[in-house]
């Protein structure tokens, strides 16, 4: 009888007509009762925060005198009865199996939040139920009344290099601001890192220089500040060389056509690859040194816009890595307890920026063939050749100083899952006015602090803690994020949702990008449904990118870049993270990292428009935190993987005969990718069948969703010598991408003979195949045995 009545209960909960039973709670000795009333549904009724405990009993026994007619029916009375309750249970299981079905025919949209779903209020709150388009319209209607437009431009006119004095100064007025807020914790985290600035006393240097290596005219360096963080000093002399954009295959191509990089003065454009990159290449050639320009054909070239003059340089750092190269692997609270070590990733060549202007003049004096019709830029009056030309210098004096940078945070507690962080960041430190750089990013930062501090006022509270960080070291190579991740990562990888990025989200208006983890791309499509085109009136963000992207999946969700800080945040901690960027027709942002990135030159290339861009993106950035702070089950698509690892497989395919004929075979990913598929449809069937209102099971499904990202780092491998473990993001042996490098030497080696002193030197070996497969495969298995739950749920068919 407890058992029907349980039954009952439930039924009751899932029933889905217009009015429904709320149980109150019932102070005093009567605890154990209940008081019902049927209310509407549309009325706002306020909703108990916590159902108190009860019990249900079934009938007590009779105890009065019989009734005349009882004892004439004795007999057929529990024959009356048990029909009664054979009908009333057949009916019930027919009901709820009815309506199971239906939930199990709502396939994946059991796993997102509906329109109707109520967000639950902390416990000390005395509002009714906020549901769904109640806490987006709190939502806009808060933001609405921020000034994001007048916080860009009085952002970019402060002072924001790290460790500054004006810096601090700025540190201290946000967190002034964050104090003034309705939000529960206000720090800051400072760190003594490692950075590298310009000698001023002893300018860097570019000369001509004759046969006998004797220096001739020096070459001006129009914009002497601009210099690359982490070159190496000292002198580099070498005859000059043109390698287009500085990619490996760039490099090869010279090879290819009789040029030969080694020894030489390299000249590269900027774009396409980060400068750490380009200057990582050139060391694996055998260069001398590196010296990057930005080319006019890589901007736009709409004469309505402004452009990048001539004599301007790009500032870029070149450390192959993130954060402080000279504490890798360890935070940099006091650099005097580690051993003095430097990243793997620092260059032992040096590398500096130079305008338009010089690159003009060493062109002309390039020699031997035409470069191909693809590497041609818009230099007016250069020819464009490879090379080589005549010997240059190259002195860089740039000095190493310990530097103290500040990370601010601001925290909202979540009231049911305060353990769990939703987290949001920004950089703030910019080398120049840095508009479309950190300024645009912190003042939409502020502006959702502010917003949501204003909804907390009126009644909401997240099921999970919101965490909002103003970044600094970010012109460094995200210095303050990568410290911060480092010194906490054994925290944060079990604690760490989702990081969103609010780094370099405005760069044009006509195109829209997403930089992230497969987990949130179901995600990111629901929200860009709800936010209106800045572009388009009348409709949805989503309509606009569908209306220039069809195959909107392939073309607007891209990779996490390597420079960005959310990158680390994968790659490294194992945390779902996304960076959204508005662009212009896939031309770059001319003034990023120059002295031109002025509020009025973003002004003016958006056309006015600035402040709906960013007000789109503080939108986009709002209501994600919204649903992954407030849903009951984190809305991360698990399965996704399953589906990277399969368009992957095709990649993989290629080579399968090639490994056949040498007696290997790839069919260990295979099965653990189908182990992976499995655990996921399995788990997803638990989630349907189960209960939403049950705490208990929601957070157990919750914790197993959110890790899901740190699954893919590989265990089999040091986190000091390889940070970023991620098998399909990260770089090293042990990722996919390093595998299919190495497979492609199958048929490298038999198809022709690799050059000696290439980084491609290196032939098929078995026994690196091997490892690699075994690292990749068993990270895969073991991310598929971690999502099936506890170990006796595990059923693989390895």
């Amino acid at each position: 009888m407890d058992q029907l009545w349980g039954l009952l209960q439930r039924a009751q909960q899932w029933s889905p007509g217009p009015s429904q039973t709320i149980y109150k709670r019932v102070e005093g000795p009567d605890l154990g009762h209940r008081e019902e009333e049927e209310e509407d549904r549309e009325e706002e009724a306020e909703l108990p925060i916590q159902f108190c405990p009860m019990e249900l009993k079934g009938p007590e026994p009779l105890r009065s005198a019989p009734i005349p007619w009882a004892a004439a029916g004795r007999k057929a009375a529990p024959y009356l009865i048990l029909i009664t309750l054979l009908i009333f249970t057949g009916a019930f299981l027919l009901g709820y199996v009815t309506f199971r079905g239906s939930c199990q025919a709502c396939g994946d949209s059991v796993l997102m939040v509906s329109e109707d779903v109520n967000s639950e209020l902390g416990l000390s709150s005395g509002q009714g139920t906020l549901y769904w388009s109640d806490l987006q319209a709190m939502f806009l209607r808060f933001l609405g009344e921020g000034h994001l437009e007048d916080t860009i431009r009085v952002t970019t006119l402060r002072e924001r290099v790290a460790g500054s004095t004006m810096m601090a100064t700025l540190v201290k007025d946000i967190l002034d601001m964050f104090s003034s807020q309705k939000l529960d914790h206000v720090w800051t985290d400072t760190h003594y890192v490692g950075l590298q600035f310009p000698d001023l006393a002893h300018p860097n240097t570019l000369h001509w220089v004759d046969a006998a290596g004797s220096a001739q005219e020096q070459l001006p360096l129009e914009d002497p500040e601009v210099y690359c963080p982490y070159s190496a000093t000292g002198n580099a002399t070498g005859k000059l060389v043109y390698a287009h954009y500085g990619r490996r295959e760039d490099l090869q191509e010279l090879r290819a056509k009789g040029v030969e990089p080694a020894g030489s003065l390299l000249l590269v454009r900027a774009g396409i690859t980060s400068f750490a990159q380009k200057v990582a290449v050139a060391q694996d050639f055998g260069v001398q040194g590196v010296l990057i320009y930005p080319d006019p054909a890589d901007f736009s070239q709409d004469p309505h816009k402004p452009g990048l003059p001539s004599y301007r340089a790009v500032y870029g750092h070149v450390h192959l890595g993130t954060g402080d190269p000279y504490t890798p692997g360890f935070p940099s609270f006091n650099q005097t307890q580690f051993p003095p070590i430097e990243s793997s990733g620092l260059p032992s060549i040096p590398a500096q920026p130079i305008s338009a202007n010089v690159a003009v003049r060493l062109l002309r004096k390039l020699k031997g063939p035409v470069a191909p019709q693809e590497w041609k830029g818009h230099l007016s009056g250069s020819p464009y050749r490879l090379g080589p030309g005549p010997a240059l210098r190259l002195v860089v004096n740039n000095h190493r100083a310990s530097t103290p940078i500040s990370n601010i945070f601001a925290c909202i507690e979540g009231f049911a899952e305060p353990d769990h962080y939703v987290v949001i960041g920004a950089q703030r430190d910019a080398w120049g006015p840095g508009a479309a750089k950190s300024a645009v990013g912190t003042a939409i930062l502020l502006e959702l602090v502010q917003t949501f501090s204003s909804m907390v006022s009126k009644g909401f509270r997240p099921r999970r803690s919101l965490l909002f960080i103003s970044w600094d070291g970010g012109d460094f190579g995200n210095v303050g994020s990568m410290e911060w991740l480092e010194g906490y990562l054994s925290v944060l990888h079990l604690k760490a949702v989702t990081y969103v990025s609010l780094d370099n989200s405005v760069l044009g208006d006509g195109k829209f990008h997403a930089k992230t983890s497969p987990l949130l791309i179901n995600l990111i499509e629901n929200i860009l449904k709800q936010v209106d085109s800045p572009n388009h009136s009348g409709q949805t963000l989503y309509e606009q990118v569908v209306l220039t992207n069809p195959s909107w999946d392939a073309e607007v969700i891209r990779p996490l870049p390597t420079d960005s800080s959310a990158y680390s945040f994968t790659a490294f901690a194992g945390v779902p993270a996304v960076e959204f960027s508005f662009t212009e027709d896939d031309r770059v942002y001319p003034f990023l990292h120059t002295k031109e990135d002025t509020y009025e030159n973003l002004h003016k290339m958006l056309r006015g428009r600035l402040p709906a861009v960013a007000q789109a993106v503080a939108q986009l950035a709002g209501l994600l935190l919204i649903r992954l702070s407030h849903d009951h089950l984190l809305p991360l698509d698990f399965g996704r993987y399953g589906d990277v690892v399969l368009r992957h497989i095709s990649n993989l395919n290629e080579f399968s005969g090639d490994l056949k004929a040498r007696g290997l075979t790839l069919q260990w990913v295979y099965s653990a990718r189908g182990d992976y598929i499995r655990a996921a449809e399995k788990l997803r069937k638990e989630i349907y069948s189960s209960e939403q209102s049950d705490e208990r099971l929601m957070r157990m499904y919750n914790v197993r969703i959110m890790r899901v990202e740190f699954y893919l780092l590989s265990q089999y491998v040091s986190p000091a010598d390889s940070p970023f473990r991620h098998i399909f993001l990260g770089q090293g042996d042990h990722t996919l991408g390093a595998l299919l490098d190495h497979l492609r030497m199958l048929r490298s080696n038999a198809s022709k003979a690799v050059s000696p002193g290439s980084a491609s030197g290196l032939a098929f070996q078995e026994s690196r195949f091997r490892r690699q497969l075994a690292l990749l495969t068993w990270t895969l298995q073991g991310a598929a045995n971690a999502l099936s739950g506890d170990v006796w749920n595990i059923d693989n068919n390895f």
